[in-house]
């Protein structure tokens, strides 16, 4: 973009907000410029807070919100932390002749300006000044007005949860029913053997050739595969879990399902190239810093991760411990005996902890015995209240929880002296099926609570998409208990969204639901800290608006006010990216033009 477009479409930004527009536009050295800049949004905040008649109701809020995060961003101290000026650039490109010294602007980067600058003036256009009709009525007419209203916003959110497919609709069991005989067709396989889980974890699809003589592959899918194969990036899928793809490329229902194992190309190069990078971390949580023994992580008081296999039967591409996977049967995936033994040794030293997460890998890849003898073992220490088992098995496997396996679950979990509840992840209403909702049942009649982790990502972020999900999930039995952001790493950017997405989902989706649909947090994962509420605004801050758009973040640990411990600055994805994404795939931006104002 030349010069003078740029000066010309950030002058009309500024004319958002005539005062600041008048500090930007002067010959005034950089530091009075910040000084007048502070000034101007604190007369502006103290016109909100005075009840300025200009701006309509509830306009006050996104303002106040607005010029927090301006303020925040002009600071030194942000200027310190993400390693970059936004003062200084915007101040450039207004006002040097030749700023080539600095990146050019991206449209994502006009996109927040825009928007930043109509808030920190009320004017956001937000909210429509139509009067809802049953503010001015009373009684009975204004209850009948305000269900009337209701009922217009329930039906426009159940005309978005209508869109999504779920695996309990008799079209897709049909569907799946088919898919599952050609994949026994193409094995020589029977039944009886789908239904063994052990033939299942025999039988993973882990190789291109396979999967492309059962499924269309596009090209892409077909390199990628095959790349992940030789560079030794994990890769497999459960033939029950395979037939949950549809068997064509181009399938308008199993987008979510196959971004789960059928990794990008982007992905597969990028995970070799840190492979083979001596000086690159894969460690994205950086577990070994809050590693005090092999096979366990703590990052909190009372609780620690128990890692005794570290493998799962099916890999899924965004997964957080991907570095340390290589193959569905790597031979060291299993923690040795004397290893777990010890693992298991400092948890009965370390009095303190009170719950146990048994996760990996899967441990419910492990044989019977095994899972019987670690529990065994964490029950006979008297201060473990609690012991949550982390698997994905009743949406890979649904098979592995047999009769056998969920009464020797129940014989761990003691009412009143110690509690055994199932983690697991379902990551679209797709994967919710008679089969995995079977083997829910199977162990809530045993007398376990199964919760769900929803990993928030692009394939199942869009309008009252992860609401349905909730509200599926809920009739089957599991509990939502997090929603988690997709971790930064690098190499699963596709996956990623940004955060003012999941605020924005928490606030105007999922709480139109009933309250025990809603169960779940929105969390952010911060590195070596453990996770951060993104719900509770006190806990992150916007620190800069990068020149591609891409906020930059400041997330404050779980110790806040309980001990000195470092913050975490985190570069989150472009929003407007994330919508010319959504708007790719078929999806109308006005429904998420509010996305700009959460922050």
């Amino acid at each position: 973009m030349k010069r003078d477009s740029i000066r010309k479409k950030m002058t009309s930004i500024l004319d958002n907000a005539p005062g600041l527009r008048e500090i930007f536009l002067s010959s005034d050295p950089l530091e009075k410029k910040r000084a007048g800049i502070r000034v101007e949004l604190t007369r502006l905040l103290a016109t909100t807070f005075d009840d300025n008649p200009d701006i309509p109701p509830l306009e006050w809020v996104e303002q106040r919100d607005a010029i927090r995060v301006f303020r925040t961003i002009v600071s030194k101290r942000s200027e310190r932390l993400s390693g970059f000026s936004f003062l200084q650039y915007f101040d450039d490109l207004l006002n040097k002749e030749h700023p080539t010294d600095h990146p050019q602007p991206e449209a994502g980067f006009f996109a927040e300006m825009e928007h930043l600058f109509k808030a920190v003036t009320g004017s956001t256009g937000m909210y429509s000044p139509r009067v809802p009709a049953f503010l001015k009525q009373g009684g009975r007419k204004a209850a009948l007005a305000r269900s009337k209203d209701l009922s217009v916003m329930a039906g426009k959110a159940q005309a978005f949860m209508d869109r999504y497919p779920s695996g309990l609709d008799d079209d897709h069991i049909r569907r799946r029913s088919q898919n599952k005989a050609r994949i026994l067709a193409y094995f020589e396989a029977t039944d009886h053997e789908w239904d063994d889980w052990k033939w299942q974890v025999g039988h993973v699809i882990r190789d291109a050739e396979t999967l492309g003589q059962i499924i269309q592959l596009t090209p892409e899918e077909e390199e990628a595969v095959r790349l992940a194969k030789a560079s030794k990036v994990p890769f497999g899928i459960t033939p029950y879990y395979l037939s949950l793809l549809d068997h064509e490329s181009d399938s308008p229902f199993d987008y979510a399902t196959r971004a789960q194992v059928i990794p990008p190309l982007s992905y597969v190069r990028q995970m070799k190239a840190h492979k083979e990078c001596l000086d690159h971390s894969m460690d994205f949580m950086l577990e070994r810093d809050t590693s005090p023994i092999d096979g366990v992580t703590r990052r909190y008081p009372m609780i620690c991760i128990l890692k005794p296999v570290m493998t799962c039967p099916q890999i899924c591409v965004y997964c957080q411990r991907n570095w340390e996977i290589e193959d569905v049967y790597s031979a060291n995936a299993a923690v040795p005996r004397d290893k777990l033994d010890k693992a298991i040794d400092w948890i009965a030293r370390t009095g303190e902890i009170k719950e146990v997460l048994v996760t990996g890998g899967d441990p419910f890849l492990l044989p019977d015995d095994k899972i019987e003898y670690i529990l065994e073992r964490l029950s006979s220490i008297d201060h473990i209240d609690r012991i949550r088992i982390g698997t994905r098995t009743p949406v890979t496997m649904p098979m592995r929880i047999t009769e056998t396996l969920a009464r020797t679950l129940n014989r761990f979990h003691v009412p009143g002296r110690r509690e055994l509840i199932i983690i697991t992840h379902f990551e679209h209403q797709y994967e919710v099926t008679p089969q995995s909702l079977e083997a829910v049942q199977k162990l809530r009649r045993y007398g376990l609570e199964v919760y769900n982790q929803l990993v928030y990502t692009f394939y199942n972020s869009r309008k009252f998409e992860a609401a349905d999900l909730r509200h599926k999930l809920r009739l089957t039995g599991v509990t939502p208990y997090y929603t988690f952001n997709t971790k930064g790493k690098e190499e699963t950017g596709s996956f990623r969204v940004p955060i003012a997405r999941l605020l924005q989902e928490q606030k105007e989706e999922a709480r139109l639901m009933p309250g025990t649909v809603r169960t779940d947090e929105i969390v952010f994962n911060v590195p070596r800290m453990g996770k951060n509420y993104l719900r509770a605004e006190q806990h992150h801050d916007v620190i800069a608006i990068l020149p591609d758009g891409r906020r930059v973040y400041e997330f404050h640990p779980w110790e806040k006010k309980l001990a000195l411990v470092d913050t975490y600055v985190y570069t989150d994805v472009s929003i407007h990216e994330y919508l010319q994404r959504l708007k790719s795939v078929g999806e109308d931006l006005k429904d998420y033009k509010s996305i700009w104002y959460y922050y």
